[in-house]
């Protein structure tokens, strides 16, 4: 059983963290979850929920001040984290190693170990301080994963697109989503 670390920050895009997590528990996958003080705020303030309407699909909870959890060492089982999403200060914070709570302990640890990492940033516009610390990121070795939903499926919902989002976010993690709708390319006149 694969084991991860998601951690879900104040930034807006809640729904996408609640379709990854019923992703996983489809797939079976041990997820271990960070929920920063703001990002409960913002699960509370756009989905009506709290962390206690997550706990069917989080193995564990970890408070995001102790530093003495699992993942904040190289020797722990998880293959892999997403931060998801992804506020530019937890950015910054990863960007340059600076690791304030266990949200960007963890994602150094990732990237210390060369695991995957995947930051769904959000904010727009961008700022010249954005672009740099996506770098720095990129550079480090996260994958920078923008909520940039697809919409070529015709998604009838925003469950549904946030749903093929987080299934991308999965497959980045290594984790296989059946049933998510691929670019199959156009389709001529001739072929339908």
């Amino acid at each position: 059983m694969k084991k991860i670390v998601l951690a879900i920050t104040g930034a807006t895009g809640a729904v996408y963290a609640l379709e990854f997590l019923k992703i996983c528990h489809s797939l079976e996958v041990e997820v271990h979850g960070l929920l920063s003080e703001a990002g409960e705020q913002v699960l509370g303030l756009e989905l009506g929920m709290s962390r206690t309407d997550l706990d069917s699909y989080v193995a564990r909870w970890h408070d995001v001040h102790d530093f003495a959890a699992p993942m904040s060492s190289g020797s722990s089982e998880f293959s892999g984290m997403a931060v998801l999403p992804c506020t530019m200060g937890s950015l910054a914070a990863i960007a340059n190693g600076v690791c304030g709570n266990l949200i960007h302990r963890a994602a150094d640890v990732m990237l210390k170990e060369r695991r995957p990492l995947v930051l769904a940033v959000r904010e727009t516009p961008l700022n010249k301080t954005h672009l740099l610390n996506m770098l720095k990121a990129h550079e480090a070795g996260c994958i920078i994963c923008p909520p940039m939903p697809a919409l070529y499926h015709r998604p009838r919902s925003i469950e549904e697109m946030a749903r093929q989002y987080a299934g991308r976010v999965a497959g980045l993690l290594g984790l296989e989503v059946e049933g998510l709708p691929r670019w199959q390319g156009l389709v001529s006149k001739e072929d339908a």
